[in-house]
């Protein structure tokens, strides 16, 4: 019986090191046109579309903020990690909870560069960003001193 709990004990621990590290990412070329976004002085919240306070709240119970997290967002496998956060409660709460947090926040910076990259509204808010930061730097530039 010992030895069956410390399998177990030592499952819930690698498992908690494998799910603390987030379960959505971002591609490359995402976190490329995010940092953009943020160069340029757009509103990043524009894609604000999950609580990262709310998911991690919500996964004190087991794996319901994986399932807030799925609803509404092309992230069906959260719902997977809600299962395997409910399978191995009490002791997914470790690392539920920031795991949801970081999630959230990162398919919030998923839906920005959405919004930007994918609707006309965005793309023109993007472009126009885009132009006056040229503009002024065009401007800053002091005129070249004849020899």
């Amino acid at each position: 019986m010992y030895k069956l709990a410390s399998a177990a004990l030592v499952c819930s621990i690698c498992s908690g090191l494998v799910f603390s590290s987030g379960c959505v990412s971002m591609s490359r070329v995402d976190r490329n046109f995010y940092r953009q976004i943020e160069d340029v002085g757009l509103d990043v919240d524009m894609g604000k579309v999950k609580d990262p306070a709310a998911a991690g709240c919500l996964n004190i119970l087991p794996g319901i903020g994986n399932f807030y997290l799925a609803t509404g967002t092309d992230q069906g496998s959260q719902v997977l990690y809600g299962v395997l956060n409910l399978l191995s409660w009490p002791l997914s709460i470790v690392w539920g909870i920031p795991q949801a947090a970081i999630d959230a926040e990162t398919i919030n910076k998923l839906e920005t560069v959405y919004y930007y990259r994918f609707d006309p509204a965005g793309q023109a808010a993007f472009d126009a960003a885009v132009a006056r930061r040229r503009t002024r730097a065009v401007a800053a530039t002091p005129p070249a001193q004849p020899n």
